[in-house]
């Protein structure tokens, strides 16, 4: 079991962390991500560049290399202030998972 579906969430914030600090484009975040243990195919990380541009937290803009062009991508302000609560919302979890706190606090009363 590879837990995709449980991390892409992290893979969406290293996208967007990455666009927020300069432009990116997709075989260098592919690159990138593998740096940090994930494995992403095109055909699974352009899906994902759509989606978060569909919904506003990424702008694309096409640049010309000569014969070939690349899509870069940047982080809006919806995508940067995404990041803020995310990194909110990651400390606090990533507190509880460290420190092991809350798994008693937070479980449910039977």
């Amino acid at each position: 079991m590879d837990h995709r579906e449980l991390l892409s969430g992290f893979v969406r914030l290293h996208i967007l962390l990455h666009a927020a600090d300069a432009p990116v484009y997709g075989a260098w975040i592919i690159e990138e991500l593998a740096h940090h243990g994930y494995r992403l195919s095109a055909g699974t990380l352009y899906p994902m560049l759509h989606a978060l541009e569909n919904k506003g937290y990424l702008i694309s803009e096409e640049e010309r290399h000569g014969r070939s062009v690349r899509r870069l991508y940047r982080a809006t302000d919806l995508g940067r202030e995404g990041l803020r609560v995310a990194e909110r919302q990651a400390r606090e979890l990533f507190g509880e998972l460290v420190d092991g706190h809350g798994r008693e606090r937070h479980r449910p009363k039977s």
